[in-house]
């Protein structure tokens, strides 16, 4: 008789949860950089702002 290993593929509601508010804050930090960054993060004047100016027009926000 043989035996096979399967590892515990289920993840605890603690990890999960945790798990999903990094995503959340990834994303709000994500979205704080490309759609108000005015400066203020990249220290270099308006290097961000530059950087992400045609994905801020992309997603309908205003810059001007």
């Amino acid at each position: 008789m043989a035996l096979a290993y399967s590892p515990d593929t289920s993840i605890d509601s603690t990890r999960l949860a945790f798990l999903a508010a990094a995503v959340v804050l990834f994303a709000m930090l994500a979205l704080y950089l490309v759609g108000f960054d005015q400066g203020a993060i990249s220290r270099t004047g308006m290097y961000m702002h530059e950087l992400m100016h045609d994905g801020r027009h992309l997603m309908g926000l205003p810059c001007h």
